[in-house]
């Protein structure tokens, strides 16, 4: 059973619960309000703007380019269409390398942009960044994994945690991230033992993309879910439009295998 009701506000104390619970959180991303509106409509619990826009919508190799301006714009339209979910806005790249300059944007992204939580790519170096956004009343999700800002340091969209060293690395990153107060962790492209051992070890929610079902919630790109992605479609996506005659039969599919554990299946994990 839902802990909570179908226009039920979505808060970080609901996904603190929902994990203890184990209810898993469904999200997805969008970038406007007509999008938004379709995404709480099949009750999604988070809505991300990424900075995949953009990939998406913009037409980018990376999401380097991406720019506060244009998540602020983003954020803000997602915003008007979404009464519901938690609405999480992605800090871009070069936006948070010093303290100041990391309450300075996030506090664009929630004032200007109406975000509840901003998202940032982390490292062990930013622990600090973290408590101080914190300290400050920011909730804050921390990205640890394949981080695409860093795309061209990482040399390239590669599996993060593969081998004992770096993996034991990356736990002990996110405990080290919820010690700073940070509300819930994101695994991208992380291997799903690794995942599940993480997702255990830690009380604040872990969502996963690409990192198997053993995390407490799931994410997918929106325009991965309704087959709009131009190029090869990543491992860790899934098409549900096949067969869904709608956009909304194809969101409302996905929610629902999230909820069920059906998503993510092995072929969709590494």
């Amino acid at each position: 059973m839902s802990v909570h009701s179908a226009h039920t506000k979505i808060t970080v104390n609901t996904l603190a619960k929902m994990k203890a619970e184990g209810e898993k959180i469904a999200c997805i991303t969008a970038y406007d309000a007509s999008f938004a509106e379709c995404v709480n409509e099949v009750g999604a619990d988070v809505v991300l703007v990424g900075d995949s826009l953009g990939m998406v919508v913009q037409g980018l190799d990376s999401t380097v380019p991406v720019t506060l301006d244009e998540m602020v714009y983003h954020t803000r339209a997602v915003a008007r269409g979404n009464p519901r979910a938690l609405l999480m806005g992605d800090m871009p790249f070069m936006s948070y390398c010093t303290e100041e300059q990391a309450l300075q944007n996030a506090a664009r992204l929630m004032q200007e942009g109406g975000a509840h939580m901003v998202k940032l790519e982390t490292t062990q170096g930013q622990i600090g960044i973290i408590r101080r956004l914190v300290d400050a009343g920011v909730p804050v999700c921390a990205h640890l994994g394949l981080r695409p800002q860093s795309v061209h340091k990482l040399g390239g969209y590669r599996v993060q945690g593969r081998d004992d060293v770096s993996a034991e690395a990356m736990l002990q990153e996110a405990l080290g991230l919820e010690e700073a107060g940070a509300d819930c962790l994101l695994l991208e492209c992380v291997p799903a033992a690794l995942a599940k051992r993480i997702s255990e070890s830690v009380a604040i929610p872990v969502i996963g993309i690409g990192a198997g079902v053993g995390c407490d919630g799931q994410i997918l790109v929106l325009y991965d879910i309704l087959a709009i992605s131009k190029g090869k479609r990543p491992k860790f996506s899934k098409d549900y439009m096949q067969g869904a005659g709608s956009i909304t039969a194809a969101l409302q599919r996905y929610v629902d295998e999230v909820k069920s554990e059906a998503f993510p299946a092995p072929e969709h994990s590494f």
